[in-house]
Formats: structure tokens, C-alpha cells, sequence
């Protein structure tokens, strides 16, 4: 019997041979599900993980988890994807994420994970329903214009006999009956050219873009998983499941018949207090008829659904992409749509002021070695522009060629990179991925990124260090919700209780041991809690700080209550201090792939800007300057290179990895119970040596929890 919370099923597909093979999900239940299941299985099931993201042994995991098709609120819906990405520079092993039904819709059709690997002779869609897993033709959308809300509806269509999203349907070979839309992952035509912005789509603007995964999917010549079914899973308290849920909302969630609890105007900031239907689209909309839309199991339905379809769904910068000065709401809704249908990547948001960077320096134009065609330059920042740019780098005609390869690669395409990413005309700090916050002011983000594999894009602390300053402060003229010194005591709480000096953003601060205790807790937390337990980077970790709380208690203990839910839901104990641990062991493990791939210190280093063009942005941080806690800029400020590579050894020690190669050590790896791991790793001659150092000591927000226990 599977174990509570769990379908009990993973699919292993097999493109070349056309063969399925079931595994039992129970010997993998330590993972927790997600990332840490992804990772599990990739390395249990990808022969050699050094192969590159278009071999045909490359293996893509699609995981969910114990608390996926739920009621926990904002983790019922997302899976997490992991493989070799085609996107970043170098091609490491890496993630995504989706949310939207695709999780509720796996554990549905019976499954917790479903693996795929080889590369099929002709276009395939898998069809996945009740546990049963067919291969299904896909030519006819081959080769053929139609986007990825054509092809979903398409597969829908077939699936449920034409039924409206109102009507049951019958389950395909079955007589059961369900009113639950199939769930269908899809990859548009930009992908078939292997263009690696292109991500996979699900619904309107679900979209695993940021690592060149629907480019991986291209290559295998699969077009679309889809999965349908009324299969249920065992809960183990269901009364305790949505007792927790009811006091998560009273206390965490905008009420829509109480508007008068918002602290102040949320106009900056709508997702900060989840405020039905608006999300965080960066511009106001309500000019515009919309409802909420939801991933499943949520409620907060931040994402909106508009009568004209365009931009549904859309959030933060598929609404900014190639918006000029004027009639930025209706410019940035035409080209999310585009954006949207064809499930590019619109974090390279910065590839229309890029472009035309060239243009105007004399590096690009029509007949050029940077080949504009007949882009229109007069008309950057209309939709006019970004429509033929668009279409440019989805038939991969011109520049577009190479931009549908991203930016960082089309710039080492054509021989701009050098000098761009050391003035700064291109910001790609890290693994050639846009600048998403100042690399050299909101160091635990930006370490976290060059640590990792790609840009990290997890807001659970941002939000409030950011953006919360930012938002009051800046761009609304009132003082913020909370004094600099309030917010880092809050945050601390919130933490687990690390120092509050962790959260000093100060010059001073950027290379301290407070500093690294912080990247140290951060990249272990997000492994769990965002990524393998997949709770909501903005609507569970965003709300970090209990804002809505009418008493001002803004603490709230969010990993406590993701151990009740999971043990409501699971039936097993967790501690708080178990989860980081396990995210401990899914950081390593990731580690340790990344090592096989030949990953070494020497490759984490930043782009040249980082280190010698002042930061340029004037945001608000909080600052520990002068003995008082204040909000100021980090304005003007560069990264210290030698610093940074001294920092980076005392971080790698603190992991118990090596720090001359920053390769895990056989100490670190089996304190953590991973000995085959350290033995692989031994056989391939890059086993860290630790030096005769001992293990690293334990956090204080471990001991604490020690203590209590």
C-alpha cells in the first residue's frame, strides 16, 4: 500500500523503444516528493550524468508531491522539473517549476513522477489516462504554426469528446465520469527548432521557461504529455487537513468581504496581499473586466482571466516585455499574448533595448552580419516592434537565430559578449541569465545564484527586503510597514531564528559570516519548502511576514505550519529541523551531479560587471550602518573579486565541501547518508578532499531546535 499523501506509482517512459516502466514511489518517500524525488531519480535512472541537454539519454523528470491535488493551500498544484537545460551557459543539471492543475492532474492519472528519456523516430504526444500510458501521433501539429493554446485545446477536445469546461465528460476507456479538464503540458513551435527560450506550456500561462526544457522536449520529438483521471490517493487526517487550511486563511489571506484589513494602498505591490483576480502584473488594470484565476487547490487566485484572452494569466514581466513609454498596459497584454501562445521565456525581457542597442551602435541592421531584416526600428516599444521581433526569433529567421537562443548565447554568437558583459550593456551576472536584483547588494540571492545553476528567482525574502521599502518608501511617499530594525527581528523570527545581522545588506556585511549562515539556511529551505514540497514562492513564501494579521502580529511560523500540513497529509512526523536537513541532502545531491559534469570553483565566477561597473540602481535595503538598523542604497556599489573568491572558499567549508575545487567531501556526503554518492564520485576522480577538517558545526537555528526537542 502507498504511502499516505502518495499515488504509490512512477512512470519511466522510453521514446526510443516506445516502452513504459512502473516504478514503486515508496522506496523514494524520504525525498519528500519534488525536487528532492527529481533528483533521487535522475541520479538512480540517467546513466551518465555528463550527457548534454539534446542527447537522447537525457533524462527530464516531471515530480510532484504527497501534498500535490490537496487542499494545502498554494502547494496542491506545482511539480517541479528537473533534467540537463539547454538554456543556461554551461549546461548544467537544473529546474523548473509549473504550477497551474499539472500536479493534481499526474496524481490523478496515478502517478507521483513521470520520467521521459530517448528520442522518438516521429512526433509523439503521450497520452496518460488512469494509469494507462499510450503513444499517440503528433504529426499533424509538427511542422505546423499552431501555438500551445491551439495544441492543448486540440488534446482537450479529443480527450474529453468536445465536452464544455462545464460538462462531464467520460474518462476515455473508462465509464467513470469527471467534470476535471485534462491537464496537458505542451511545447510550441519555437521549441521544435530547439530555440531554448521556448519553455513547456500548461493552460494559459503556465510555463517551465527559464531552463530550455520545451527545447529538450524538441529534441525528443515530443510534443505534449497529457494527464487525465479520477484515480484517488489516502489522507491521513483529513479533518486536521482542513482545520489548518481554515486557520492558514483567517489569518494569512486577503478577505474579500473584509477590504478594510489591507494595511495600506496596495497598488504597487497587489500580490503582497493577495488580493483576488489582480496578481502582480506591474500595471493596474482594473479599467479592465477580469475574474481570479487560481492554480488548483489555492485560494488566493492572484492571476487574472480577461474577456479578449490577452495577457490571461500573465504575471510581473511577460506584461513588461518590449513595452515602450506609451499605452504600456494594452502594449505589454498584445505582446504577453505572444509571449503566452508561443511559451517563450519573457525573463529575456531585456532583447528588444538589446537589439536595438546594436542597431543604433551599427553591430545590427538589414544585410548585416546581425541580420534585422525588416524590423521597423522607429517603432521600438510599440507592439508593432516586439510582434515582428517575436516572430523573428520563433521562425529563428535573421537575428533571430541566434536570439532564440537567448541573449548570452547570441551575444558569444556574435562576438559581443566580452565587452558587453563588462560594461554592462548586457547584465547576465551569472550562467547567462538576466539580472534579476542587484548582484552586488542582494548577495543572497545573487551567491545563491552562482552556488546553484541558474538564476534562483525565489522572492521568500526579497519580497520583504526589497520590495517592501521599495514600495512604500520610493514609490508611494508613506513610511514602510515596518521599521528597518523591526523587519530584520521579524525575518530572524521567521528564520528559524538566524541572526538578524544575516539580513544587513551593508557593504560591510556583504562577505561576513552572517552573510553566509544566511546563503547557507536559504539554499537548504527553498530546496524543501519551495521546490520539493512546492509551496508557492509568492503566495506561501512571499507572505513571509503576516501582514494581514488586524493586531499587527506580523510573525508567522510558515515552516511549522508546512510540518502539520505534511504530516496531515502524510501521516509522518517532520520537524522543522528534519526539513533543512533533507534540503541539505537535496543541495548535495544536485551538488554532486553538477561535480560529475565537471563543475569545478573555478566556473563560479560572475560576468565582469558585477565586479568592476558601479551598480547603477538606487534601491532600499535594510542596512546595519552606523550602530541603528536603517533602510539605504547600495547605490554605486562593485562586487570585491578577490572577496568574493575568499568568501566563496569559508562558504564551501561551511558546506563540508572542499574548498580549493568545491567539490563535496565523503565526510559531508555521508553525514548525510549519502556514501554511493561519495563513491561515484570517488570512481570519477572528484571527490573532495576535506583537508582533516572536521564537519561543519551545526546552525543556531539548529542547536535551537535541538534544544527544544
Amino acid at each position: 500500500m502507498a504511502t499516505k499523501g502518495w499515488a504509490g506509482k512512477i512512470a519511466h517512459v522510453d521514446l526510443t523503444i516506445k516502452e513504459v516502466r512502473i516504478i514503486e514511489s515508496d522506496p523514494y518517500v524520504e525525498w519528500l516528493g519534488g525536487h528532492g524525488l527529481a533528483s533521487a531519480l535522475f541520479w538512480d535512472f540517467c546513466e551518465d550524468k555528463t550527457v548534454k541537454p539534446f542527447d537522447p539519454e537525457n533524462l527530464i523528470v516531471v515530480a510532484a508531491n504527497p501534498l500535490s491535488g490537496t487542499l494545502v493551500p498554494t502547494a496542491g498544484a506545482r511539480v517541479e522539473i528537473t533534467g540537463i537545460g539547454a538554456f543556461a551557459d554551461h549546461e548544467w543539471y537544473t529546474r523548473s517549476s509549473m504550477g497551474g492543475r499539472i500536479a493534481g492532474g499526474m496524481k490523478r492519472a496515478g502517478f507521483d513522477a513521470f520520467m521521459v528519456t530517448g528520442v522518438s523516430e516521429e512526433p509523439v504526444w503521450i497520452n496518460v489516462v488512469d494509469g494507462e500510458i499510450t503513444f499517440e501521433d503528433a504529426s499533424k501539429w509538427w511542422g505546423s504554426e499552431k501555438d500551445a493554446w491551439g495544441i492543448q485545446k486540440d488534446i482537450m477536445g479529443q480527450l474529453t469528446g468536445g465536452a464544455r469546461d462545464d460538462e462531464w465528460y467520460t474518462v476515455p476507456g473508462s465509464k467513470r465520469k469527471t467534470l476535471i479538464r485534462p491537464a496537458v503540458m505542451c511545447i510550441p513551435p519555437i521549441c521544435e527548432r530547439l530555440g531554448r527560450v521556448g519553455g513547456i506550456m500548461h493552460d494559459a500561462n503556465h510555463i517551465a521557461a527559464q531552463t530550455g526544457f520545451g527545447a529538450v522536449w524538441g529534441s525528443k520529438k515530443l510534443k505534449a504529455v497529457s494527464f487525465t483521471g479520477t484515480q484517488t490517493f489516502a489522507i491521513a487526517d483529513p479533518t486536521e487537513l482542513l482545520a489548518l487550511r481554515r486557520e492558514v486563511y483567517l489569518k494569512r489571506d486577503y478577505k474579500i468581504d473584509r477590504p478594510d484589513e489591507v494595511p495600506y494602498d496596495p497598488f504597487v505591490e497587489y500580490h503582497q496581499y493577495n488580493i483576488p483576480g489582480q496578481g502582480n502584473v506591474m500595471e493596474c488594470l482594473d479599467y479592465l473586466p477580469h475574474r481570479p484565476e487560481a492554480c488548483e487547490g489555492c485560494p488566493t487566485a492572484c492571476r487574472s482571466i480577461f474577456p479578449d484572452s490577452l495577457g490571461n494569466e500573465s504575471y510581473c514581466v511577460v506584461m513588461a516585455w518590449g513595452r515602450g513609454s506609451e499605452d504600456t498596459a494594452e502594449t505589454g497584454r498584445k505582446n504577453a499574448d505572444i509571449l503566452n501562445r508561443h511559451g517563450i521565456n519573457a525573463w529575456e525581457v531585456g532583447t528588444p533595448a538589446y537589439v536595438y542597442s546594436l542597431y543604433k551602435r551599427g553591430l545590427a541592421g538589414p544585410g548585416k552580419k546581425i541580420d534585422t531584416l525588416d524590423l521597423d526600428f522607429t517603432k521600438v516599444g510599440t507592439h508593432e516592434f516586439s510582434a515582428r521581433l517575436l516572430e523573428m526569433m520563433i521562425k529563428r529567421e535573421g537575428l533571430g537565430n541566434e536570439l532564440a537562443d537567448g541573449l548570452a548565447r547570441a551575444a558569444h554568437a556574435w562576438g559581443t559578449w566580452d565587452e558587453d558583459s563588462t560594461t554592462g550593456e548586457l547584465t547576465h551576472p551569472q550562467w547567462g541569465y538576466g539580472e534579476h536584483y542587484s548582484p552586488q547588494v542582494e548577495t543572497d540571492w545573487s551567491f545563491g545564484s552562482i552556488f546553484g545553476e541558474r538564476d534562483i528567482n525565489e522572492h521568500s525574502f526579497n519580497h520583504w527586503i526589497y520590495w517592501m521599502p521599495m514600495a512604500t518608501i520610493k514609490l508611494l511617499g508613506i513610511p514602510p510597514l515596518l521599521t528597518a530594525e523591526d523587519l530584520v527581528d521579524t525575518i530572524s523570527r521567521t528564520a528559524n531564528g538566524l541572526d538578524p545581522r544575516c539580513w544587513d545588506y551593508s557593504e560591510e556585511n556583504c562577505f561576513s559570516d552572517y552573510r553566509r549562515e544566511c546563503v547557507y539556511y536559504y539554499r537548504h529551505w527553498t530546496r524543501v519548502w519551495e521546490q520539493s514540497l512546492t509551496f508557492c514562492d509568492w503566495g506561501w513564501a512571499g507572505e513571509r511576514i503576516n501582514m494581514n494579521d488586524p493586531y499587527k502580529d506580523y510573525f508567522i511560523d510558515l515552516d511549522d505550519y508546512g510540518c502539520r500540513f505534511y504530516t496531515a497529509v502524510t501521516g509522518l512526523p517532520l520537524t522543522k529541523t528534519q526539513s533543512y536537513e533533507i534540503g541539505r541532502r537535496i543541495w548535495n545531491l544536485d551538488k554532486a551531479i553538477w561535480t560529475l559534469q565537471g563543475r569545478h570553483r573555478d566556473d563560479e565566477v560572475f560576468a565582469n560587471y558585477v565586479y568592476e561597473r558601479p551598480n547603477p540602481e538606487d534601491g532600499l535595503y535594510p542596512m546595519y550602518l552606523d550602530g541603528e538598523w536603517v533602510y539605504a542604497s547600495g547605490k554605486g556599489r562593485v562586487l570585491d573579486r578577490d572577496k568574493f573568491e575568499k568568501f566563496k572558499g569559508r562558504y564551501y567549508e561551511r558546506e563540508g565541501w572542499d574548498p580549493e575545487t568545491g567539490w563535496p567531501t565523503r565526510a559531508a556526503l555521508e553525514n548525510l547518508g549519502l556514501a554511493s554518492v561519495a563513491d561515484a564520485l570517488e570512481e570519477a576522480g572528484k571527490l573532495g578532499d576535506d583537508h582533516g577538517k572536521p564537519q561543519p558545526e551545526k546552525a543556531a537555528w539548529q542547536l535551537a531546535e535541538d534544544d527544544a526537542n
